[in-house]
């Protein structure tokens, strides 16, 4: 089921772009630029990385017939178990949650933001905090109802103090943009470091960021590392690039330029540009990886057909004879292709 949480990405943009945390679309420094232990450019590429697969909480002990249809993908059935659910307790709470997700989405019904953010209002009126952050999510894009910022900060503030993981990282995107004034980044740490403690992937990696660049919280590259480390672990994209770099560099951990190789292809296969950049130059170079031109040249098409160049390896490509390079297309075509 997809999550609920979105991320507010212009207000993480506009306000980490300005630490210089924006991904560089040239190619990365060192890696067949120069012969000796290159190093790697840290990048921030756009989005946080997306959050975990989740759904609304059902009532521990007792069969759930609609949680149940919902997940094996009987979405009709869902929606009737969830009306019957509401029908004997009116004030099933988890049940309007799931109601009002299956309007979100258009699952066995028609997609009607207007009738989810009702469904949404009657869940966190009787208690459901996934509906409760869910509604401020409504409220902050304006998702079925009016737009109001306010009112979605104090929906966050409501589930937050419940320990949802998501309304106290978006509570720390919102302290970043600060209404379009000076970000508040002691504040956005705070609740980033609540959100992590609870296992959320996104707040660990943006915690680390802040780590990493002393903005907020005293500049630690070790511990920049530990909860970049623990984004990646989360199969958090982003956070597995970066870490991948601050393993390949050595920065705050102790240098790996195989377990470096071993993410950015990770990575890579997720479709990140910029890990297809990076693992092209290690493949190039025979770097933490053995040297494989053909793969490398592979990624280093997809990363450049996704906007990033790449002189140093455009060099290398013009230099591949035409049985490689043929054999680059076929591999392009097969991946693709899966």
């Amino acid at each position: 089921m997809r999550s609920l949480r979105v991320h507010l990405l212009l207000g993480v943009c506009a306000a980490i772009g300005g630490l210089h945390l924006s991904m560089p679309h040239a190619a990365a420094q060192g890696l067949g630029a120069t012969p000796v232990a290159p190093t790697l450019p840290s990048t921030v590429s756009g989005p946080m990385g997306g959050p975990p697969q989740t759904t609304p909480s059902s009532r521990q002990g007792t069969a759930d017939l609609a949680f149940g249809a919902f997940q094996r993908g009987y979405y009709l059935t869902a929606m009737r178990e969830a009306m019957k659910r509401v029908e004997v307790n009116p004030n099933d709470g988890a049940a309007m949650t799931l109601i009002a997700e299956l309007y979100t989405q258009g699952l066995g019904v028609r997609s009607d933001p207007t009738e989810a953010a009702r469904w949404l209002k009657l869940g966190a009126d009787h208690g459901d905090r996934q509906a409760t952050f869910a509604l401020g999510l409504a409220k902050l894009n304006g998702n079925g109802v009016p737009k109001d910022r306010d009112g979605a900060r104090q929906l966050f503030l409501k589930a937050a103090a419940e320990n949802h993981s998501g309304a106290l990282y978006n509570l720390g995107v919102m302290a970043l943009e600060n209404n379009g004034i000076v970000s508040d980044f002691p504040k956005a740490a705070r609740y980033f470091k609540q959100a992590a403690d609870l296992g959320d992937p996104d707040a660990a990696y943006a915690l680390g960021i802040l780590f990493r660049n002393g903005t907020g919280v005293e500049k630690n590259l070790t511990r920049a590392a530990e909860w970049i480390g623990r984004a990646a672990d989360a199969d958090n994209i982003p956070a597995q690039v970066e870490y991948a770099i601050i393993l390949f560099n050595g920065t705050g951990v102790e240098k790996d330029e195989t377990a470096a190789a071993k993410l950015f292809l990770k990575a890579a296969a997720h479709n990140n540009p910029v890990a297809q950049n990076r693992v092209a130059r290690l493949l190039a170079a025979g770097r933490g990886i053995k040297q494989n031109m053909v793969e490398a040249m592979k990624w280093h098409l997809l990363a450049r057909t996704a906007g990033i160049n790449d002189a140093w390896l455009d060099s290398r490509l013009d230099q591949l004879s035409p049985e490689d390079k043929g054999a680059v297309a076929v591999a392009i075509h097969q991946y693709v292709g899966n």
